[in-house]
């Protein structure tokens, strides 16, 4: 009975995150003006898309390793699994990457945000986002994760608070794009992997997050 208990907890705590992450997506995109269908089909096409990485092009890798530091102690280099020369296959992720940017490019087709404030507001995430952004080798390039959508929230409502939430989508997910990925190749040719993808955690990645939770607060 223990055992048939758990099973059943862990089921209904699935469920109830799948429903509040629906309904989340709902609220989000409803500020952006799509209708439940379209919204439904988008988080479709981004738990499918989550799988499938398409290639962008190649990155020329060296061999080399990483240095670490330990507490109270100088710099070390690190030995286990260094990067070795050869290629890295830099790809985009349908679900967490492509469909995003889709998205902004869409919303950008409205002309419903002012070009000088998108590039403003764009500007000023993309910096943000590469200050903030580090590499970690063995797991990519990581960021706090609420910051960025934060900032393009806060520039967006400063900006045009009319169209705040279409601002602050386009510029949360095109900033973290260029500030923590674009702009960081250099340090994900040192990790020496076979693959990096951009957008790579589907649903849970940077980019996807980005944008809805700035349109949430915008």
């Amino acid at each position: 009975m223990p055992i048939i208990s758990l099973v059943i907890f862990l089921l209904m705590s699935l469920l109830l995150m799948a429903m509040i992450q629906i309904q989340f997506f709902e609220i989000a995109f409803a500020k952006l003006g799509l209708t439940p269908e379209a919204t439904l089909l988008l988080l479709f096409g981004t738990l499918i898309g989550s799988g499938i990485n398409l290639p962008l092009f190649k990155l020329k890798t060296r061999e080399t390793g990483h240095l670490i530091t330990l507490p109270g102690q100088k710099p070390i280099w690190e030995l286990i699994q260094p990067a070795k020369a050869g290629y890295t296959v830099i790809a985009i992720n349908v679900g967490g990457g492509l469909i995003p940017v889709g998205l902004c490019l869409y919303f950008m087709s409205l002309q419903l945000v002012q070009t000088i404030d998108l590039a403003l507001a764009l500007s000023a995430i993309s910096a943000l986002c590469y200050a903030l952004s580090k590499p970690i080798p063995g797991l990519g390039i990581g960021m706090p994760i609420f910051i960025a959508p934060l900032a393009s929230a806060v520039i967006a409502l400063i900006l045009d608070p009319g169209h705040a939430a279409h601002l602050a989508y386009i510029s949360g997910v095109l900033g973290v794009l260029i500030g923590a990925d674009i702009l960081r190749l250099k340090d994900i040719a040192s990790f020496g992997v076979p693959v990096a993808s951009i957008g790579g955690a589907g649903t849970f990645d940077g980019i996807f997050l980005t944008g809805l939770i700035a349109a949430l607060l915008a």
